[in-house]
């Protein structure tokens, strides 16, 4: 006997009792977009490996550790890809989306890194990415994240969230920063661990984002970023601060956070919570106005953002007991070869003439019996009952399920009203 294949270790099957959570992220992320103006974009999942180790940056987890990678059969280095704003980037210059235009575009799929598999974190892992080309001012960011807090209130999550936000500054005032901290790192040089030490002399700045708790005190004593800013970033981040402070959104700044790769300049933000576990960060993004001209594009501004939404549904379910499941509306209970042929045709009258009605039919045959309790099993609120008198007389029995409620005779045309009416109460 063969034994069965398993899936690859962090690459989950979402099976149907789960895809109620993820359909209801979905449809709430598309509603969304659409309210700010966005528009979708459909990306490629494998890119040529050079596009990450140009935008992302070659010292980084992502490109060290964790990317897919492989070459094909011509001899070129392909990766799966490890997120989505790059893809974006490259998918916009090569197709002359960005030069003199505002580009406001956003993708939804699945990204991959070789991690090591955990609640909230996996190897193939799904976000939604919202980008803005184009546009250089504060205001642009607060509109992201803006857009990111309504996303988790429409979800429930926003008191269970907190919002960091901090400033990158732009290259050249990173620069004598990355001196200083690079001095102070080098004093507490006994303490770091190793992936700190080889960051060191690469980016210091990434050792700010280091996940390791017994670096928290040196990282908090730090030399902080925001006090060594350019005089047009720290006007910048003040304008977003009173921007966030005049629409009500709690903020608190962070001046560690540098998020986990190169291309990040001037603001960047985190949505974290403590319900994850470890994996505490829901939503993050920020700007990278050098971006674009460094994968060969002309000079661009832009700013966005991404959000797990494995993470998502998995604070759903931690904080809420909601059920997204969506039952059919009525069973077709059918007895006999006339019934199953006239219920598969009734099935479809009521289909063209009640838009977002869920029908299901018993298939199969079986005994009133074993119907009802397929019907009853489905979650269905009605069973529509077919049997021989029942074709004779081109009528359908209507018994309701989840109320006490006398049974009703129909004709073909009250049942659809009947049901109509259902499906407007029940949607």
């Amino acid at each position: 006997m063969q034994t069965s294949i398993q899936a690859i270790r962090g690459m989950n099957d979402i099976l149907p009792a789960q895809t109620g959570y993820w359909q209801h992220v979905e449809e709430v992320i598309r509603r969304l977009v659409a309210a700010y103006g966005y528009q979708e974009i459909r990306m490629p999942i494998v890119e040529k490996t050079e596009l990450f180790k140009r935008s992302i940056g070659e010292v980084t987890d992502i490109v060290e550790k964790e990317m897919y990678t492989f070459d094909d059969r011509n001899g070129d280095s392909l990766t799966l890809r490890p997120e989505g704003t790059a893809v974006c980037v490259r998918a916009g210059i090569e197709n002359g989306l960005f030069y003199n235009q505002v580009q406001r575009l956003w993708y939804m799929g699945p990204m991959f890194r070789h991690e090591r598999p955990q609640r909230g974190r996996y190897r193939q892992f799904h976000q939604i990415g919202v980008e803005a080309f184009g546009l250089d001012g504060p205001d642009i960011d607060a509109e992201m994240i803006l857009m990111t807090a309504r996303l988790l209130k429409a979800l429930g999550l926003y008191e269970y969230v907190e919002l960091q936000i901090n400033s990158l500054g732009t290259a050249e005032s990173r620069k004598a920063y990355r001196q200083r901290l690079f001095d102070y790192l080098s004093a507490h040089r006994e303490a770091l661990d190793e992936d700190s030490l080889r960051r060191l002399h690469t980016n210091p700045l990434r050792v700010l984002d280091s996940k390791n708790p017994a670096l928290k005190e040196i990282i908090a004593a730090a030399p902080r970023l925001l006090d060594h800013l350019d005089a047009d970033s720290r006007t910048h981040f003040e304008k977003l601060c009173r921007y966030l402070d005049a629409a009500g959104i709690r903020y608190v700044v962070n001046s560690s956070l540098v998020r986990g790769l190169d291309y990040y300049c001037k603001t960047v933000f985190e949505w974290v919570t403590d319900k994850l576990g470890a994996q505490g960060t829901v939503c993050a993004g920020g700007r990278y106005d050098g971006l674009v001209e460094q994968l060969g594009g002309k000079p661009t501004s832009a700013v966005g953002f991404a959000a797990g939404l494995e993470r998502l549904v998995e604070m759903i379910k931690e904080v809420h007991a909601a059920d997204f499941s969506l039952p059919p509306h009525a069973y077709l209970v059918l007895m006999g070869e006339r019934a199953e042929a006239y219920g598969l045709l009734l099935a479809e009258r009521l289909r063209d003439q009640i838009p977002g009605a869920r029908l299901l039919m018993n298939c199969g045959g079986g005994g009133f019996k074993a119907q009802f309790k397929k019907a009853d099993k489905s979650g269905a609120g009605l069973a529509l009952i077919i049997g021989e008198d029942e074709v004779a007389q081109e009528v359908v029995a209507v018994k309701h399920l989840r109320e006490e409620k006398e049974q009703v005779m129909c004709s073909q045309e009250a049942l659809i009203a009947l049901l109509r009416d259902y499906v407007l109460g029940n949607p």
